[in-house]
């Protein structure tokens, strides 16, 4: 191959790279370039690897959000969700030590070893309901909406806490992150409609 092909193609890469912000071997195969480019181009530098096949440009921005991107592009069925998504949508005081995942009920345990996760399984509109696309540095980022969240912090109140639950509301609230009408459609879903209503009467 000349040296001219092979730049080409690192040029390929790169505005790959630029474009989507995090980028897979897959990606670079789906041009039709070989996955040796991306190992050959993080030992000369112009690429950084930040977990096992995902590389990003070294000038990349690195965001508390990053992990968020990380992992949405290894995990494309996992949506960000309780104290992450809280803290995604700054409806909460608590600071998350594991990225707060959930995915389909019935799927696959993702493989994981960094960034922590903590996941929780769900199905049907429990999973699909409210989930909303967000780009963080390039890459599309499914995360529940500040309702979907507030409600889920009550389903899985014994797994973070009802007063962490209850902080979301009034925050979510007090921001005007959502409105009555999302919280109790949210709650139908859940199905914490009952738990619920005490908290939503004395937040309004």
């Amino acid at each position: 191959m000349h040296k001219g092909d092979s730049m080409s193609r690192q040029q390929q890469i790169l505005e790959l790279a630029r474009t989507k912000g995090i980028i897979r071997a897959e990606d670079v195969e789906a041009v039709g370039i070989s996955r040796n480019y991306l190992y050959r181009m993080h030992k000369e530098g112009l690429l950084e690897k930040i977990a096992v096949g995902l590389y990003t440009l070294p000038e990349a921005p690195v965001t508390e959000n990053s992990s968020l991107a990380e992992l949405a592009k290894r995990l494309p069925h996992a949506v960000v969700s309780l104290i992450s998504a809280l803290s995604y949508h700054g409806i909460t005081t608590q600071i998350p030590h594991e990225i707060w995942l959930t995915i389909p009920r019935g799927s696959w345990r993702p493989d994981v070893g960094y960034p922590p996760v903590n996941l929780t399984y769900v199905s049907g509109p429990a999973y699909s309901f409210g989930i909303q696309e967000h780009v963080i540095n390039g890459v599309t980022v499914k995360i529940y909406s500040p309702a979907k969240t507030v409600c889920d912090c009550f389903k899985f109140r014994n797994k973070i806490g009802l007063d962490v639950a209850i902080e979301a509301l009034r925050e979510a609230w007090r921001s005007r992150k959502t409105t009555m009408d999302e919280l109790v459609e949210a709650a139908r879903i859940d199905r914490v409609s009952k738990i619920m209503r005490p908290y939503l009467e004395a937040t309004v």
